[in-house]
């Protein structure tokens, strides 16, 4: 029987993984790597743009959106291994 995820780790683990591809994404967009994709990713995470400050509050923003994502997984999977089917 496959085990349940632990929501909290899950959601540690998306999200320091997102928080972190934000922050080279906005630190990388200084140097004219993928500003098409900053200025697309900007117009939901307010205040991400091409700057050192900018990639950190991407990284910011990365952080609470992916560990959000990572809850939702964890949970929607434990549901579904925890049903009889």
């Amino acid at each position: 029987m496959a085990e349940k995820l632990n929501v909290k780790a899950l959601a540690i683990g998306v999200g320091t993984a997102w928080a972190a591809c934000m922050l080279f994404l906005g630190w990388a967009s200084i140097f004219g790597l993928g500003t098409s994709l900053v200025n697309i990713i900007s117009s939901v995470y307010v205040g991400f743009a091409p700057t050192v400050l900018g990639g950190i509050v991407g990284a910011v923003w990365g952080f609470i959106d992916g560990a959000i994502g990572g809850i939702v997984i964890a949970l929607v999977y434990n549901y579904v291994l925890k049903k009889k089917w």
